[in-house]
């Protein structure tokens, strides 16, 4: 089983608001750390001056080799002088939440006839919990347990 977020509905809500059912503590929302991984990945342009990277003065973000910017949560204070600098407006101050959350995807613990609290209590339907789905025009695995649905920025489209 695999979670999808559909980027393009959830960016319809200015706050997450689903409910989670992360195991180790009830009032995680893991979902929120995931939206800030996709976000990172999908919808940062990857600068090459970084401007959110020199804004940090915590020096909590890094641009790994393949250009996708890391926040590092125990150096990050949630100044969020990096959604200020970002020049595309891409990292958005609810993306970059100071709290730290996880998702352990509920693997295991639900089936597809069973899903998450997280998919229940997503008003917009940006969430699935589904099988493994073919290729599909804007679907992007992101690691073993996560799919993406967006439309990413493409360079070579400038």
């Amino acid at each position: 089983m695999k979670l999808l977020i559909d980027l393009n509905k959830c960016s319809q809500c200015r706050e997450c608001m689903v409910s989670c059912s992360y195991f180790y503590h009830p009032d995680n929302n893991g979902v929120v750390s995931l939206l800030e991984e996709a976000a990172f990945a999908f919808l940062c342009r990857r600068c090459e001056e970084s401007p959110c990277i020199q804004s940090c003065a915590r020096d909590a973000l890094e641009k790994g080799e393949d250009g996708i910017v890391k926040r590092h949560n125990m150096l990050c204070v949630g100044c969020k002088s990096c959604t200020l600098a970002c020049p595309f407006g891409n990292l958005l101050p609810w993306l970059i939440p100071y709290r730290v959350s996880n998702c352990d995807y509920c693997l295991g613990r639900v089936t597809e006839a069973d899903k998450p609290g997280c998919v229940i209590t997503c008003e917009k339907g940006a969430l699935e919990y589904k099988e493994a789905i073919e290729e599909e025009e804007g679907v992007f695995p992101l690691g073993e347990n996560l799919l993406v649905v967006t439309s990413p920025f493409r360079k070579e489209a400038v």
